[in-house]
This record gives C-alpha cells, sequence and structure tokens, in this order.
C-alpha cells in the first residue's frame, strides 16, 4: 500500500513525531501517565486538540452496557492507545482494535514507550461494535 491512500495519514505522521520527541525526552521507565502527559504536551505545540482518558460506550445488542476509558483521542479522529512497560502485551492491539470498534473510528496507534519505542498502526473499516468483522485488526508494525 502506498502512503498517499493511508486513512489519516497526515495526523498519523504528526502523532508518531510527537511519540518520538516525548520518547526522547522522557526515554523509558516512567508509568503511563507521565508518558500520556508528555505526549499530550507534544501534540497540543503541534496544534492537536487531546482528550484524555475519554470515556467510549460499549453497545451491545443496541444497548449501551458500560464505558471503557481510551488513553487519548486526538483531534477527534485518532484512538491513541498508550503502554509503557518493559515487554508489550500480545493483547495490547486486541485492546486498541476494540477501542475502534467502540468509537467506530478507524484508526488508531498504540504507542509503546518501552525499552525501545515502538509503534503500531491499526486500521478499523466496520463501523460498530455490532457489525460483524474479521477476528484480528488489520496493523502495521513499525518504529
Amino acid at each position: 500500500m502506498h502512503g498517499e491512500h493511508l486513512l489519516e495519514r497526515e495526523l498519523t505522521r504528526s502523532v508518531i513525531g510527537a511519540f518520538y520527541d516525548a520518547y526522547n525526552k522522557l526515554g523509558f521507565g516512567f508509568l503511563e501517565s507521565v508518558c500520556a502527559a508528555g505526549l499530550e504536551r507534544q501534540l497540543k505545540q503541534r496544534g492537536h486538540s487531546v482528550s484524555r482518558e475519554h470515556a467510549v460506550p460499549v453497545i451491545y445488542d443496541g444497548v449501551e452496557i458500560a464505558f471503557q476509558r481510551i488513553d487519548m483521542l486526538v483531534d477527534g479522529r485518532l484512538v491513541v492507545e498508550i503502554k509503557s512497560t518493559e515487554l508489550l502485551s500480545a493483547a495490547a492491539k486486541r485492546q486498541l482494535f476494540n477501542y475502534l470498534r467502540g468509537t467506530g473510528m478507524s484508526v488508531g496507534l498504540l504507542l509503546h514507550f518501552g525499552p525501545e519505542p515502538r509503534f503500531y498502526r491499526l486500521v478499523h473499516t466496520a463501523r460498530t461494535v455490532n457489525q460483524p468483522d474479521s477476528p484480528h485488526p488489520r496493523s502495521s508494525d513499525h518504529g
């Protein structure tokens, strides 16, 4: 796939740049909340709006049954999940994928403030949690 066809290309590029700026200043070892605060500052300096701990309803059979809190929503269009553990859990991508399903948004970034900075870009094209979708998210691994 060519870069010009990526959904939210410019936004994800800017967020990834802010992630590397924050990582280069903080390094590895801080709590997730500290990493999120550093990233939020970088994003706001770049002119983005940021909603942290954004509540997302979970709809089941057309009924709201719960809320999940996503780490960050950027410009109202991009879901960002942050991890600061040494090892990234195998469930981290699934968590982000479910957040995309819950918000009806198409693109999310998983940002790992680990021993080495890593990011993963996930795309989900079904619009609601009640629509059938593939059992595995599409992901591109970078970093």
